[in-house]
């Protein structure tokens, strides 16, 4: 899958499908997406994606980010095993968020990826103040000769599928509803790095994270599954918090792998969440926590026992 940051300033594909969006998550709403884009392909034209790091929720208002539901290695990696060819990861900045939807579509989509078929949702909006529509893109397509595909907002049980409502799922503890939202369950992803090791000496080591992307969506304390290359996947229990038993402040992901006493430090430890198992607490002694610790470690044990990853 090509890949591309920047505006290359000249035509790269000669036809092509594109789909513009988001993409956060890759959810049943994105798939439907890249679904149509695959049937109107017809395995004779690239499809390509062009979508945008930051969000633009987040570019507009940073101290009111919205919970990320995949990092940008993710998102890449979803994008390419579902049969996209390329990917524009546009840079979100002022110049863009400037950008009249027609002058979006001249210098991007038209100039650089030259489509026979735009695939948006029916709810697609763009450009500055958002201005852009349907009727702005059927206008574009009469310009450039390309054919606008609409894709219905999927629902499931009557509720619209999106990433908002994926987040609020998350934020609720409800697992289940999030990962059938998503077609498959909750991850994260960040790098092993050398913490304080208060955890060993509790009895608990942990692998402790630092995220691709924040804020995270989930808090609280999580049956997991985790994995890293070369490796399967191993059960474990994971924190998400701010650790006020042991007087923590910063937000810090600590997975717990049962059973193992490996060197993680530097790896890319992949968490899959199973259930969540309660939220986190202060506790007035250590030995209170570690005797919660047990019965964390017990409860996720009983909810991993028949789960594969």
């Amino acid at each position: 899958m090509q890949l591309i940051r920047d505006n290359p300033g000249r035509q790269l594909l000669h036809s092509s499908v594109v789909t513009i969006g988001n993409f956060d998550g890759l959810h049943l709403g994105h798939q439907a997406l890249i679904k149509r884009s695959r049937s109107l392909s017809g395995g004779r034209r690239p499809i390509a994606v062009l979508t945008f790091e930051p969000l633009p929720q987040t570019w507009f208002g940073p101290n009111n980010a919205p919970a990320r539901l995949m990092s940008v290695r993710q998102k890449l990696n979803s994008l390419a095993a579902a049969g996209v060819d390329l990917v524009w990861l546009m840079r979100f900045n002022q110049t863009l968020a400037d950008m009249s939807a027609e002058d979006f579509l001249n210098s991007t989509v038209a100039e650089v990826l030259a489509p026979d078929f735009v695939v948006v949702g029916d709810d697609f909006r763009f450009g500055k103040d958002r201005r852009g529509d349907l009727d702005t893109l059927r206008q574009a397509g009469n310009k450039h000769d390309f054919e606008l595909s609409t894709v219905a907002t999927q629902e499931m049980n009557g509720q619209r599928v999106s990433s908002s409502i994926i987040r609020a799922r998350l934020a609720a503890g409800d697992l289940g509803q999030a990962a059938r939202l998503l077609d498959r369950p909750f991850r994260m992803e960040g790098k092993v790095f050398r913490g304080r090791q208060l955890g060993r000496k509790l009895g608990y080591p942990t692998a402790n994270l630092r995220l691709a992307v924040a804020p995270s969506p989930l808090a609280g304390i999580f049956a997991v599954k985790a994995c890293w290359a070369g490796s399967g996947w191993r059960d474990g229990v994971a924190n998400l918090g701010t650790r006020p038993a042991v007087g923590g402040e910063s937000f810090l992901v600590e997975v717990h792998l049962f059973d193992f006493n490996g060197d993680l430090y530097g790896q890319r430890l992949e968490v899959e969440f199973v259930k969540k198992l309660r939220d986190e607490a202060n506790f007035a002694a250590i030995d209170d926590l570690v005797v919660q610790m047990r019965e964390d470690e017990r409860q996720a044990r009983q909810a991993l026992d028949h789960v594969q990853a």
